[in-house]
């Protein structure tokens, strides 16, 4: 039986060109590479899981390439291509500076760089999570970071740029890696699904990527959770809300007609039903209060490509909006937020929330009725 490899590592970008959602570094990198124009210290920060490592060790193994291809890649085929391929290269070294931010770690890094390599034209030293080294292995790093030997190359990865001190960030060319947006993770899940012979719902990948919040690893993490979860390897949609435990956006296109057609009861119940599945009240108004932004964004023309959602989906968001005023959505949405921010005080939670929907409720008539009272005011003065 062969042993199961997780997307995350079965399918990790090679060289730059299979690198998901992050062209601006990518690009950046071969042109250093082409024009000779390298760095000898790197920052990568950014979020977990939009490629800082990955990026750390394609340039590694592209820099040390023999054969680089027309388009400045790594050809994966010459000696040091196929070291670095098996984990067996002596001019990369790896440092989790989560587990070795001592000083003395420092130091043994320091003492590896003096030896040139035998092979190569680099040593590149990757050091992970560097924001946890303390401040003297930060202060032991510094001389080498400032005046490197010309083989030596360093790549610093980090989520948190803030805890770097300014005398490294000042030797450092720094690279901001940005959240993988939802339609290029969508994208990646669906190559991954052809590579893997699944089918599946559109609607169910764009979820697993906005689920995801712009971390790929963590779509994959999840994507590989619902293809496990479903059987026959097809993913639906219904199969990932319920792994998942997110609420069907159906639910929020009823309760938003009911608030337009001015419904209290209907409303009360549909509320009821998400609670008697196990939903939260909190993440249940969240929920709306991004439903309602969408059917916002969706009042302009200019503004619709804002709404990351399936075609199929995107004409039923198109539909209710029309049927809904902006002042109704805005009023709304000024509503839920205030419930948004008062609910973890509330004594009563349940009625917290249900005073919020019937506040909606209401808003179609006292709308009218504001715009009724302008009207005639307006008549007053001119009259």
């Amino acid at each position: 039986m062969e042993n199961f490899v997780v997307s995350a590592r079965k399918y990790r970008p090679s060289n730059f060109r299979s690198v998901v959602g992050q062209s601006h570094i990518t690009t950046t990198l071969k042109n250093a590479i082409k024009n000779n124009h390298l760095a000898q210290a790197f920052l990568f920060c950014g979020p977990r899981g939009v490629g800082k490592t990955t990026c750390a060790r394609i340039l590694a193994k592209t820099i040390n390439c023999e054969h680089l291809t027309e388009d400045f890649e790594a050809c994966n085929q010459c000696d040091s291509c196929k070291a670095f391929n098996q984990n067996a290269s002596f001019n990369v070294h790896e440092l989790d500076a989560a587990s070795n931010n001592s000083v003395d770690d420092i130091r043994n890094l320091v003492e590896q760089v003096r030896y040139a390599p035998q092979k190569g034209r680099y040593k590149v030293y990757i050091i992970d999570e560097v924001h946890m080294l303390s401040n003297q292995a930060f202060n032991a790093f510094l001389k080498t970071l400032e005046e490197p030997p010309k083989y030596a190359i360093f790549i610093l990865a980090t989520t948190e740029k803030h805890k770097i001190i300014p005398t490294i960030l000042s030797r450092c060319q720094i690279f901001d890696f940005n959240r993988i947006q939802i339609g290029d993770i969508t994208e990646h899940l669906k190559y991954i699904s052809s590579e893997e012979s699944i089918t599946y719902e559109e609607e169910a990948l764009r979820l697993i990527a906005t689920k995801a919040d712009g971390a790929l690893r963590d779509a994959l993490s999840i994507y590989d959770l619902i293809v496990t979860y479903s059987a026959g390897n097809k993913l639906t949609y219904q199969e990932t809300i319920q792994n998942l435990h997110i609420l069907d956006y159906d639910y929020y296109f009823k309760v938003v007609s009911s608030l337009l057609g001015e419904s209290i009861s209907e409303v009360l119940l549909l509320f009821d039903e998400i609670l008697k599945k196990g939903f939260d009240g909190h993440n249940f108004i969240i929920g709306l209060c991004e439903h309602l932004r969408d059917l916002l964004v969706c009042k302009d023309p200019a503004t619709v490509q804002l709404l990351q959602v399936s075609e199929g989906t995107r004409e039923r968001y198109l539909e209710q909006a029309e049927q809904a005023s902006i002042s109704f959505l805005l009023s709304a949405l000024s509503i839920g937020s205030q419930c948004d921010i008062q609910f973890k005080s509330s004594k009563n939670q349940r009625l917290h929330v249900e005073l919020a929907l019937m506040k909606m409720a209401k808003l179609p008539a006292a709308l009218s009725m504001a715009a009724v009272a302008e009207t005639v005011t307006k008549k007053k003065v001119t009259a």
